[in-house]
């Protein structure tokens, strides 16, 4: 069957409009025209120029003023872990290899300033689901493995308003939005509390620790930190790929529709660990960088000294380029398989990343830092829609974006109005979906990462503020302010705070003055009856 073009479906529609309107009703023999006169002239005259006005319209797609379709959309949300920004071949990486993720990009939109709400993992996922930057949520920093902290209950996160609107909802691995009863949380929350109806190929205890082969054990561990009964794919089943079957499963089983899938990848998270075929691959292609660590428990466990495997190497390393490539296939999976079931045109997918990359098994230039710290290199992250239905192929959008948006745009794309009495801190992202040039009705976007400690990474206590080019960082430890125009100097290596104070000192204000509000907001929820 041949591929239905916008004219074609034109064509037909107002083929359509002026049947069903009696323009159509009677066939005149060949050299007999009809002779209409008053109102009846003027009656077919007015259903023609309708029908001439559908036929002849520009296309809507390629004006770039498609509205949301009339349906509910599919939604799929691919979390990668520990994602740079400038990994994916479509951000101009050389090394990794993403034709699929490159090729999604391709036929939707590709976001340039798109940036993760928190520099590590929980915040983030928390604010992804709930709309809340993690300062209202309270989860400032990753959750450890006892933590008696969760995602409260008492949140709405949009799975459980896509749920309430009819859509089967499932998640398939990384939570990270609470602890575990296996290392004595008294407090353990599952995605099953928070609106999903499947929850698949999750941890059941701390997470990132190199084990990413079927039985899914690390060195001498008694169980599988996942929960994770049995083996579904022939000779070293690998976790990514595990997963992709997973994610294939789903969609299959609900292809009926309307369904929210968030695969939420393990991968590219340390200790990187990729399939061998695919290592040998990249070692080939370019030689790894200088190791960031002495010893690597997987090199030790085969009874090698350092990192002969290259799991730690600094730059152009294997293992991450390899489990990329994972990631990358069960991109191109899902898109097959939604073009064999006809739901390709309605289906929303977002591709993005929790934080920067982790500057141990990277680089994340041309960015300052990487995963833990404030600077670019810590929050900027890859972003990728593609909505054929909606959005227009090779869109490339420079508005500032975050990951907290998430939730009022799949609210508008569903048609959903959202909850007045709960606070969301994101805006849909709709018109930049119509037109990527245009501006969003937002205000600045805010960060809020106290920590009692330097973390293991390098990241600082410390806050930060973007409005428009400009963006502010305060350490909180020192008192420290650095000022950065962004537009140009993405590396931050200009501080402009001394050149430009009165900017400095209004975005500082409007940091501080941010926190106190939602400190007001926090102090007035705890005293509700």
């Amino acid at each position: 069957m041949l591929p239905e073009s916008a004219s074609c479906r034109r064509s037909v529609a107002a083929w359509a409009y002026m049947k069903s309107h009696g323009v159509l009703k009677r066939r005149c023999p060949m050299n007999e025209v009809p002779q209409p006169t008053g109102s009846h002239f003027l009656k077919i005259s007015g259903w023609a120029l309708i029908a001439l006005f559908i036929l002849h319209c520009p296309d809507r797609h390629a004006a770039g003023a498609n509205p949301l379709s009339s349906q509910k959309p599919n939604v799929i949300i691919i979390l990668a872990d520990d994602l740079g920004w400038a990994e994916l071949g479509c951000y101009g990486n050389q090394f990794n290899e993403t034709p699929h993720i490159d090729r999604l990009a391709h036929r939707g939109m590709r976001f340039t300033d798109a940036y993760a709400p928190a520099p590590v993992c929980s915040p983030t996922r928390a604010a992804l689901l709930t709309g809340q930057y993690p300062a209202r949520i309270g989860i400032l920093d990753y959750l450890r493995p006892d933590a008696d902290n969760a995602l409260s209950p008492d949140t709405t996160t949009f799975a459980e308003i896509l749920k309430s609107a009819g859509y089967a909802t499932g998640m398939i691995g990384k939570w990270h939005l609470s602890g575990y009863a296996h290392h004595g949380s008294s407090n353990e929350i599952r995605a099953r509390d928070h609106g999903f109806d499947e929850e698949r190929v999750s941890e059941i205890k701390g997470v990132g620790n190199g084990a990413n082969f079927y039985p899914y054990v690390f060195r001498d561990q008694k169980i599988s930190w996942l929960n994770v009964d049995r083996k579904r794919l022939p000779g070293n089943e690998y976790l990514v790929d595990r997963m992709n079957v997973e994610a294939i499963d789903f969609i299959e089983r609900h292809s009926d529709g309307p369904f929210l899938l968030y695969l939420s990848h393990f991968a590219t998270h340390s200790i990187l660990h990729g399939k061998p075929s695919l290592v040998r691959k990249y070692l080939k292609k370019h030689k790894p960088g200088e190791s960031s660590r002495d010893k690597c428990y997987l090199c030790l466990d085969i009874g090698c000294d350092r990192d002969p495997g290259h799991h730690w190497a600094k730059d152009h390393n294997p293992h991450l380029a390899a489990m990329l490539e994972s990631i990358d296939d069960g991109v191109g999976m899902i898109t097959k398989k939604l073009d064999e079931l006809g739901l390709t045109d309605e289906t929303l997918i977002v591709f993005t990343s929790d934080n920067g990359g982790e500057s141990n098994v990277t680089r994340n230039g041309p960015l300052r830092a990487g995963k833990s710290s404030l600077y670019e290199g810590g929050i900027r992250v890859p972003m990728v829609v593609c909505w054929p239905a909606t959005v227009n192929t090779g869109q490339v959008c420079a508005e500032p974006v975050n990951i907290v948006d998430l939730y009022p745009t799949l609210l508008e794309a569903a048609g959903i109005a959202p909850n007045r009495r709960v606070t969301l801190d994101g805006v849909s992202w709709v018109p930049l979906f119509r037109n990527p040039l245009s501006k969003l009705a937002r205000g600045p976007m805010y960060w809020h990462y106290p920590l009692k400690k330097p973390h293991f990474l390098g990241g600082r206590s410390s806050g930060a503020i973007r409005k428009g080019p400009w963006k502010l960082i305060e350490f909180f430890e020192t008192g420290e302010v650095v000022l950065y125009n962004l537009t140009e100097d993405i590396g931050e290596r200009n501080d402009q705070a001394e050149s430009y104070p009165q900017k400095t000192q209004a975005l500082l204000r409007m940091l501080r003055d941010w926190r106190k509000t939602l400190e007001t907001d926090r102090t007035a929820k705890e005293k509700e009856p």
